[in-house]
């Protein structure tokens, strides 16, 4: 592992400046730094003392999101004397992660530098190592071998791009994959490019898509906000909006805003919601945003969506700015048709599942390789539109804002959908345990 770590360390190096301009200017990775670098927690510490210990690995929210019911699951199957604890690498998954877990087991994922990584595993001695989707690092991997840790890759997914890049360095990527005893991919297509690329075979399970488990919470506080400013009106929300640009030069808050801004708002008075991707962007839409009747959701919450609602405060609110983070999936609820994100510009998209379990009509850009496979079923009963450019988002949007039963009837078959695939979770959390049975 020397070159990859010397190589790390260059890396580092080389873009230090940038680092510490961008923990100067907006905290983004100043959170956890301590951590980052090998410092346990002392409420980690805490969390594990005298247990048994799974450490499951999920990068930001949307990891975050399909780690919870896994979490409470394999907690449950295993029994009182394990603990599960969860790493993020984002300041939003972690918050998120705090709030849904409790904060004590939770905590930032080690850079992948020998000091780092050796102080976590001595620390918690897991008896697994469990990382969502594809987190692959390989100094930790070295590590897990030989403190003889067994680790597995959870709702594996290989996107077309790492299937292209992968094949391309199949030498290198055999000598990685082999290091993991266990995948449970999303689909047979995954199963197959990860042998493909020098996983063994018999490592190699297919258990589904653990975001089709997760459903929205039950309650929320700004879900209700929004409802009671809508007062009636119809709401279009858009989600998980990424910065990246179109040929024009324009990023997907700004497409969506003009596909919103013409028949949407001026004829059928639509309220629109945007909830950027990234928080470090909640200023830059904020500001793009602030020629209409515009609020942020988190100035609002400490009043009462009755109490908005009462003071006449919804008349003059047009766009709503969901600045606040794991509320997006309650939200989409409200919405009377949806608009998924990182589609519009060559992303690769994010899960239409979210609005697809209330019922809610979604649409995407056609930019939607990450979730082909969710897609792609939802595009077979008609339960999903998928467009091409702005212009056609307008006239999508508005035609199923205006098409109430159409609406209403490609929501169901979407939901369908969605209902049709659930059950990944159990079958994960099985071969977990069997993963881990030897050690227990």
């Amino acid at each position: 592992m020397w070159w990859y770590s010397a190589a790390l360390l260059v890396g580092l190096g080389l873009a230090a400046p940038w680092w510490l301009v961008r923990m100067a200017t907006s905290g983004r990775y100043r959170a956890g730094l301590g951590g980052r670098l090998g410092r346990i927690p002392a409420g980690l510490k805490a969390a594990v003392a005298g247990r048994k210990v799974v450490w499951v690995h999920a990068v930001s929210v949307g990891e975050v999101l399909a780690a919870t019911r896994l979490v409470g699951e394999l907690e449950a199957a295993l029994g009182a004397e394990w603990v599960v604890v969860v790493s993020t690498t984002t300041a939003t998954g972690q918050a998120l992660a705090g709030e849904r877990l409790g904060a004590g087991r939770v905590f930032y994922y080690p850079l992948d530098l020998g000091w780092a990584v050796k102080a976590y595993v001595w620390a918690l001695q897991p008896r697994m190592l469990v990382l969502m989707e594809s987190e692959l690092w390989p100094r930790m991997l070295v590590e897990c071998e030989r403190a003889g840790v067994p680790v597995a890759v959870v709702n594996a997914r290989v996107s077309d791009r790492s299937f292209g890049r992968g094949m391309k360095l199949r030498w290198a990527w055999r000598r990685i994959l082999r290091r993991v005893s266990l995948f449970v991919a999303q689909s047979e297509e995954d199963g197959r490019r990860l042998v493909a690329m020098g996983a063994a075979a018999g490592a190699v399970r297919v258990g589904g898509n653990l975001k089709y488990d997760v459903r929205a919470a039950k309650e929320s506080r700004v879900a209700e906000w929004i409802r009671a400013l809508a007062a009636g009106r119809p709401v279009v929300v858009a989600g998980s909006t990424v910065s990246g640009k179109n040929e024009q030069g324009l990023s997907e808050d700004e497409m969506v805003v003009q596909a919103w801004e013409g028949a949407l708002r001026q004829e059928l008075g639509a309220m629109l919601v945007l909830a950027p991707r990234h928080p470090e962007r909640f200023g830059e839409v904020a500001a793009m945003a602030g020629e209409f009747g515009m609020v942020r959701a988190s100035e609002m919450t400490s009043c009462s969506a009755e109490g908005a609602k009462d003071g006449g405060l919804e008349a003059g609110v047009e766009v709503v700015l969901l600045d606040t983070i794991g509320d997006l999936a309650a939200v989409y609820g409200v919405g009377n048709v949806a608009f998924v994100g990182g589609s519009l510009v060559a992303r690769g998209g994010h899960s239409p599942l979210e609005p697809a379990q209330f019922g809610v009509p979604v649409v995407m850009g056609s930019s939607y390789e990450n979730f082909r496979e969710v897609v792609g079923r939802m595009v077979a009963v008609d339960g999903i539109r998928i467009v091409e450019a702005r212009a056609e988002l307008e006239r999508v949007l508005v035609e199923l804002v205006r098409d109430k039963a159409k609406a209403k009837a490609m929501g169901e078959r979407g939901r369908v959908v969605c209902e049709a695939q659930t059950g990944a979770t159990g079958r994960t959390v099985a071969a977990l345990v069997e993963l881990v049975g030897a050690r227990r």
